[in-house]
């Protein structure tokens, strides 16, 4: 701070030493001015500005310093008050565009909350004609055209179940009912969502649950496990998904292991990001790249861990780490 306010005050010091260094020439050519005096003046002046300096340093300063420091939050209050009238200038400069940027924020806000419901609505009605056209697949008899068609709205069905919750997403904290929920009931559930699926893959499941129970929202935790068993069930071929639960450390676990193509290394990292799909294959369009980034992100409330261990082109693990029960005192407090 003090370079920047030397130097924005350069050409008044500048003009100041000059002053100074004029003194001294004119007492060193003029005999008749003794230059002794002089140079006294001149070494007092110094002094004197020197403390001037220092003292308008601390005052000029004072408002700019609390610049530098502002967040950038809005939040004008935390600039100090102007005390000059070029500082009065950029204060009431701020402030506007503060004001302007306020407005302009909960526009945006509202609008975004607008479209959010009028998604979140659509979704809804589209699934009453989703429904009626899973009735009429049920009722077909042609067994083949049953199970591709089955197949079919079993993608949009899940398409638009990630969508509501993508949407609901961020105001999870509020959408929280903590309650002791058996697992087993759970995880059939989504296995039998799958069961189209699974059956054109040939693809069955190995469930042990040893921790029978947990505790957790219902309608959460059932999205984080459809998510990983789509994943689990996209990625195999031919062969069972083990599921199995267990408690070490005082913590439930749940870990679904498919046995397919597996992650190479460099991508573990990076399995968990927003849009991320994989940098070996890519022939997969239909994968968005979302399923477990929304998995991640809902379980960070929830206050449970998911970790990934995998072998190429063996098999992937993903681990769902559950709180101990005493934790969940920090998640209802929030």
């Amino acid at each position: 701070m003090l370079k920047a306010f030397l130097t924005e005050r350069r050409s008044w010091i500048i003009m100041f030493f000059l002053q100074q260094v004029f003194l001294l020439f004119i007492a060193y050519v003029d005999s008749s001015i003794p230059f002794t005096p002089i140079l006294y003046i001149v070494y007092l002046s110094f002094l004197i500005w020197i403390v001037f300096v220092f003292v308008r340093f601390n005052k000029e300063t004072k408002f700019y310093k609390s610049l530098e420091k502002w967040e950038n939050n809005l939040d004008v209050k935390k600039i100090d008050e102007a005390e000059t009238p070029f500082e009065s200038m950029i204060e009431k400069s701020i402030t506007g565009q503060t004001e302007q940027l306020k407005q302009q924020a909960v526009l945006h806000s509202l609008a975004l909350e607008n479209e959010k419901d009028e998604l979140m609505a659509w979704i809804h009605e589209v699934k009453t004609p989703l429904t009626a056209m899973h009735l009429i697949i049920e009722r077909m008899e042609d067994q083949t055209v049953k199970n591709q068609l089955d197949y079919e709205w079993l993608r949009i069905h899940l398409l638009l179940d990630r969508q509501l919750h993508q949407k609901r997403m961020t105001f999870i904290e509020n959408d929280l009912s903590l309650e002791v929920l058996e697992l087993k009931p759970l995880i059939f559930k989504e296995v039998r969502d799958l069961q189209t699926w699974c059956i054109q893959k040939r693809i069955g499941f190995d469930i042990q649950l040893k921790a029978a129970a947990v505790l957790s929202d219902a309608k959460w935790l059932a999205f984080i496990i459809r998510q990983l068993l789509t994943n689990a069930v996209k990625y195999s071929k031919a062969s069972d998904i083990l599921i199995r639960s267990y408690v070490q450390d005082e913590r439930v676990h749940l870990e679904v292991q498919d046995f397919g193509r597996g992650i190479d290394p460099k991508d573990i990292p990076r399995v968990f990001d927003k849009g991320f799909t994989s940098t070996r294959e890519h022939h997969n369009k239909a994968a968005t790249g979302m399923g477990l980034y929304l998995a991640k992100k809902a379980a960070k409330p929830l206050a449970m861990q998911i970790k990934v261990n995998s072998s190429l082109g063996a098999s992937t693990t993903f681990t769902l780490t559950f709180p101990k029960r005493n934790e969940f005192e920090q998640v209802i407090s929030v």
